[in-house]
């Protein structure tokens, strides 16, 4: 029995460094795949933030765009008020009573008690 053991050692011995050159080779994969997915993360990332650089840029020059818009109407609304101050002044008071109206109106729909009507 002694006999066995001792040529079993050898066999043992070499399925041990056998294992051992595999899980070293496996971890040399893994280093490989480790360095691949962080490349690839970091390109991801630079792709991500040069998509929203760009649409950074396009969302700024849009509202430049539109804030230029929105001056020159305004712009032209003030110029028309000058001119006519009697019918600006008219209109303004309409809008008024129309907002003072629909405030009353939506009001008493709101109101459901009846008993507290102001008419």
């Amino acid at each position: 029995m002694a006999d066995t053991n001792k040529s079993d050692t050898p066999a043992i011995d070499d399925i041990q460094k056998t294992l051992e050159k595999q899980i070293a080779e496996l971890r040399k994969e893994i280093t490989k795949i480790n360095k691949s997915i962080s490349a690839r993360g970091a390109e991801m990332l630079d792709d991500a933030s040069e998509q929203a650089s760009d649409f950074y840029d396009t969302a700024a020059a849009r509202a430049s765009r539109t804030a230029q818009q929105l001056r020159s109407q305004a712009q032209a609304v003030s110029d028309v008020a000058r001119d006519n101050p009697g019918t600006t002044t008219a209109v303004v008071g309409v809008i008024g009573l129309l907002g003072f109206l629909a405030g009353i109106a939506v009001g008493q729909s709101l109101n459901n008690d009846t008993s507290r009507r102001w008419y």
